[in-house]
């Protein structure tokens, strides 16, 4: 009796086993044939700038003689996509610039190290390849912590600092260590596509356009959990630790849009509050909305950031 009810477990156990190979098997067969049929369908845009003997992507729309450039979030698949409503309502009055670093939107990938001080100097050589040496520096999320150390760096081509719900150095919670083999596994197997596919679409409630929408889609497929960016969420704890003791130059004009609601992060409103503190021009305003603001409040953001411009003139 023993005999058989073992023999029946063993029998159950080898049929999960091999129901999960055949399942893990067809996940990632999907995402080879997914990867390769969606890679023909992403349409370039912007232009490559030779940094590093790389290629970077960025856009430039408007004609304004003021020059914003834009700075996007950690993991922002495609930021000059991402940043679109923004660009649109920035672009009648300025020319606007969108940076996608090294492993982000068209731009290629890197096995440099994603410190603070590589992006920081592969950001500021794109724009010299570019022939821009005077901007606002525009950044959301980690751009906070990158945007620090740029400003203190190249102090005489920033005119100013916009921050879009933007990180501070002095954060809670980033000295965490992220589980960066899972993350590998989850791209390399396929498993990231389905999670992405099962979880819904991000973009469905927003203002973009169908086809933006779709090309958003795919090269999140493709840049998601790249060797690059994963290699910049290893970074992001020494990045943050090495940001703690740098604050904006006194007269350099600083202006925060925050979610008025950030329950994950404690203190967030003081947080920038101190940082401002000290600054001849320093201003912060908060929105109701998420963490990606400039989705939902472009064209409060770009009314309040040529207030604050014109007002400090």
């Amino acid at each position: 009796m023993m005999k058989k009810i073992l023999a029946i477990i063993l029998k159950s156990i080898g049929v999960i086993a091999i129901a999960i190979v055949l399942f893990l098997a067809i996940v990632f067969i999907v995402n080879m044939i997914s990867n390769k049929s969606e890679q023909g369908k992403i349409e370039p845009y912007g232009q490559l700038v030779p940094v590093d003997g790389k290629h970077m992507n960025v856009t430039i729309q408007g004609e304004g003689e003021e020059t914003v450039v834009l700075l996007p979030g950690y993991g922002t698949a495609a930021p000059a996509l991402d940043f679109k409503l923004l660009v649109d309502e920035l672009s009648p009055l300025y020319k606007v610039v969108v940076i996608e670093p090294f492993g982000y939107g068209l731009s290629d990938e890197t096995e440099k190290e994603r410190s603070t001080e590589n992006i920081v100097s592969e950001i500021h050589e794109a724009l010299q390849q570019l022939n821009i040496d005077r901007y606002t520096l525009m950044g959301h999320s980690i751009a906070g912590i990158y945007g620090l150390d740029y400003v203190n760096k190249y102090p005489n081509e920033v005119s100013a600092f916009v921050g879009i719900d933007s990180s501070v150095p002095t954060q809670g919670g980033m000295d965490v260590k992220f589980p960066i083999k899972t993350f590998e596994f989850l791209k390399k197997s396929g498993l990231l596509r389905l999670i992405k596919n099962l979880s819904g679409d991000p973009y469905a409630s927003l203002s973009f356009d169908d086809q933006t929408k779709e090309q958003m889609r795919m090269i999140s497929n493709k840049n998601g959990n790249n060797a690059t960016t994963l290699n910049e969420m290893e970074h992001i704890s020494s990045n943050f630790k090495a940001a703690k003791n740098l604050t904006f130059p006194k007269n350099l004009p600083v202006i925060f849009f925050l979610q008025a609601n950030n329950t994950d992060i404690k203190g967030w409103l003081p947080l920038h509050e101190e940082q401002v503190k000290n600054s001849v021009h320093g201003k912060v305003m908060t929105f109701e909305g998420g963490h990606y603001l400039h989705h939902t409040r472009s064209k409060e953001i770009a009314e309040n950031f040529r207030g604050f411009m014109e007002g400090i003139k």
